[in-house]
């Protein structure tokens, strides 16, 4: 192995992750996700109830049926 080779090794291996804000961070984007995902089902509930009642389908006349007679 030559010098360089070793150097490379030494820098990874004194690599240490920062734990506490890669905790801090996970929680953080689970919380928003999960909030997020909330409203989005409740977004698509009340969606549905409301397009009902807001826009009106266009329906064609009736028309009148006269009686039958035996």
């Amino acid at each position: 192995m030559s010098s360089s080779e070793e150097s490379a090794w030494d820098d990874q291996s004194a690599f240490n992750y920062d734990y506490e804000t890669l905790r801090t961070t996970g929680v953080i984007l689970a919380v928003v996700m999960f909030v997020a995902g909330i409203l989005i089902a409740l977004s698509k509930k009340f969606k549905c109830s409301k397009s009902s009642n807001s826009s009106p389908v266009e329906r064609p006349p009736k028309t009148e049926v006269p009686p039958q007679t035996v």
